[in-house]
């Protein structure tokens, strides 16, 4: 299979959700309407899903994205620290946001990495294993686990901390 073949592969598995006027979500897979947080539970499920606009046909699967986003963060247990946002929005317009999008994308992409080696080799599932070694002590680990985390972590701010001084951005 060509690189093309796997584009086009992908591009037609895409499950299509078209966004009404009044807001409404519809599933063209199941032919129904469906609900943001159905939309969150394709994407949990690795769903390849795009959502277009009923009308215009424009692409809104960002902005679906981060509506769920909002929502969670809203929720009572947020991911993002106000300081970490602020430094997020400060990159916006910079010269190099498109630079720091793709580092983001590429650390993110490290720590799911990290968790589907860890649910490989303990035999359970990526979530399950992740919080049950978190909520191991660090002697009773086995396989080096803490230590990889620990060196990612140190890896991932030594990365961040260096692409910040580059721009005269202290902490």
């Amino acid at each position: 299979m060509t690189a093309q073949d796997t584009t086009t592969t992908s591009i037609s598995a895409q499950r299509v959700i078209k966004k009404y006027p009044n807001r409404r979500l519809y599933d063209t897979a199941t032919s129904t309407y469906i609900t943001l947080a159905e939309v969150k539970q394709l994407v949990m499920e690795r769903e390849n899903i795009v959502v277009k606009d009923a009308k215009t046909g424009e692409d809104l699967t960002r902005s679906i994205f981060l509506q769920i986003i909002l929502e969670e963060e809203a929720g009572g247990a947020p991911m993002f620290t106000e300081a970490m946002l602020a430094n997020i929005i400060r990159f916006y317009g910079h010269t190099m946001q498109g630079y720091m999008g793709s580092y983001i994308e590429k650390s993110v992409q490290m720590f799911t990495d990290f968790q589907s080696k860890l649910a490989e080799q303990s035999g359970m599932g990526g979530s399950e294993a992740w919080t049950q070694m978190m909520q191991m002590s660090n002697p009773m680990l086995g396989n080096g686990y803490a230590e990889q985390v620990q060196k990612m972590q140190e890896q991932m701010q030594k990365q961040t901390e260096q692409m910040m001084a580059m721009f005269g951005i202290k902490r």
